[in-house]
């Protein structure tokens, strides 16, 4: 039973994820028309990293699709334990909060660009990223999500 809750909770996240982006940028996620039934694995394999978090004080990543789990060096189980605050080094830290209270504020941002770090160290520049507030089908404050399809590795 508990990986039928799983899979509940992933699929109904990813129609929240799917919904609250089309609302704020206009378009879907994932470009080509595709089933609710299958939009959790268009999601998780798509080509662009894509995570969320809820809405902890400090709030906790509670989805990463494949390719960010790539980014990050992480696996599904560690990353959805990890505040979201350390995916940032510390010297963005200021940066990064200053865009999730522009977003908590205005809902959405579209051309964030920023460094990331992954689990062994490595920075990334992230590149024209979205960052969007979720609500629930009860349009209850959910958390956060970003996507982006741009990046490119930074020398250490």
């Amino acid at each position: 039973m508990p990986a039928r809750q799983t899979l509940s909770f992933a699929a109904q996240h990813a129609l929240i994820l799917q919904q609250n982006f089309e609302r704020c940028f206009g378009a879907p996620l994932i470009a080509k028309p595709i089933a609710s039934a299958d939009l959790l694995q268009a999601l998780q394999q798509a080509d662009f990293a894509l995570v969320s978090h809820g809405t902890q004080a400090d709030p906790v990543f509670n989805f990463a699709n494949t390719t960010a789990l790539s980014l990050f060096e992480m696996d599904l189980a560690s990353f959805t334990q990890l505040p979201s605050r350390y995916s940032a080094q510390a010297v963005t830290q200021a940066e990064r909060n200053q865009l999730l209270a522009q977003v908590s504020e205005d809902g959405y941002i579209d051309n964030y660009t920023g460094v990331r770090i992954s689990a062994s160290g490595k920075r990334f520049y992230i590149e024209q990223a979205k960052v969007w507030n979720l609500y629930d089908q009860q349009q209850k404050y959910y958390g956060q999500a970003a996507m982006f399809h741009s990046w490119r590795w930074l020398s250490q």
